[in-house]
């Protein structure tokens, strides 16, 4: 049986306050959550993100502001607790680990306790802590922690890696040189708890965005396929839609670098960008792994976002997937039913005087594919 100090008798374990640390750190890095409901789409012409909220999720955002206290991790307190790692490390005595049993309770006493805290405080510190992280060699701790047996050390361990390297090409690098990929892909391809997956997703995302180099790894280390199996077994939709979503993400952030390479007065940084980019065989991959046929599954849930994610991953693969799309057996009448159900909701909120500017977009996106078809 796993021990840990009790509050009153010793402070936590080193590699647990290390980790705690790091989500301080990189909290700063990584995306703003977007609340649950709000309509997310990317613009073509800036490349950028447009939320559009609606009243709950403004009384989200100001009632989350109002809690969020603003704290800082400095890199001395992490060298501190790195340095303690280490120590702790060391064998000691078996009249010692004696001495010190009876003041230890189980961890699974100290895991209920830590899930009761809201551990994760966001700061507004400019500071590069996950650079920080790098050079200290913490961030290679972080990505040694994923292959631990415990799953909540997993679960951190992805959160501090994905938060981390995300937006950050010089973390990107030194994960990729540390093994990040594989590791993370291996957890995808074994049995962990859904809550796990959803942060090692995650952690996935961060790592590939806007970098070509891991992009293509992934391809050729069989990511395509892993992905497919997670989103075959995902019946309940939430890994799913997290699944489509990175494809897309993906698949629109070549589209734009490829539209920017039009331009013939491009920097040479770019043009080596572009270049990079061709290398990433993307939609060609999804075509011979099925994801033609996988993602339409999604428009069968009953959630708008879920259905929003199908379609516009559908139409950025149209290019290599039309023909599957015309042979699908139930597609068509799939499509025309999701079009009657829009316009009745149009309907209705135009009568109710309600905005109805999303269910609009629905329609457009319906429309666009319907036409694809033809």
């Amino acid at each position: 049986m796993q021990l840990i100090p009790s509050r009153s008798a010793a402070p936590l374990s080193s590699l647990t306050l290390f980790l705690l640390l790091c989500c301080h750190m990189t909290s700063t890095l990584s995306q703003k959550a977007v609340p649950a409901g709000s309509h997310v789409r990317l613009n073509l012409q800036t490349g950028q993100r447009e939320v559009r909220l609606g009243e709950e999720q403004l009384k989200y955002l100001d009632q989350e502001h109002r809690e969020t206290e603003e704290t800082s991790i400095s890199p001395e307190e992490l060298k501190r607790v790195m340095k303690k790692i280490k120590e702790d490390m060391k064998p000691e005595s078996a009249e010692h680990q004696d001495s010190v049993a009876s003041r230890f309770r189980p961890m699974e006493e100290l895991k209920r306790e830590m899930a009761e805290l809201d551990l994760l405080v966001q700061t507004d510190d400019q500071v590069d802590n996950a650079q920080n992280l790098c050079s200290m060699g913490g961030l290679q701790l972080v990505v040694e922690t994923l292959n631990s047996s415990d799953f909540r050390l997993q679960e951190s361990s992805a959160f501090v890696l994905g938060s981390a390297v995300s937006s950050n090409p010089e973390v990107q690098v030194k994960a990729m040189e540390g093994g990040a990929l594989q590791t993370l892909l291996t957890m995808l391809a074994t049995d962990q708890p859904l809550w796990v997956k959803k942060k090692v997703l995650f952690a996935v995302a961060s790592l590939l965005r806007n970098f070509p180099f891991a992009q293509r790894h992934f391809l050729s280390r069989g990511g395509l396929q892993v992905l497919s199996e997670l989103f075959r077994g995902d019946r309940g939709g939430v890994l799913r839609t997290r699944i489509v979503t990175m494809l897309y993400d993906m698949i629109s952030e070549k589209e734009l670098i490829s539209q920017a390479g039009l331009d013939p007065g491009l920097h040479a940084s770019h043009q080596e960008l572009l270049r990079q980019y061709s290398l990433v065989s993307l939609r060609e991959g999804l075509l011979e792994e099925g994801w033609c046929s996988l993602i339409p599954e999604l428009l069968d849930s009953t959630e708008h976002d879920f259905r929003e994610k199908a379609l516009r991953a559908m139409l950025a693969l149209a290019p290599v997937c039309v023909d599957q799309y015309r042979s699908h057996s139930s597609l068509k009448a799939s499509l025309l039913l999701l079009r009657e159900q829009y316009q009745d909701m149009i309907q209705s909120q135009m009568i109710l005087g309600e905005e109805n500017e999303y269910f609009e977009e629905m329609m457009d996106l319906i429309n666009a594919l319907h036409v694809k078809l033809r």
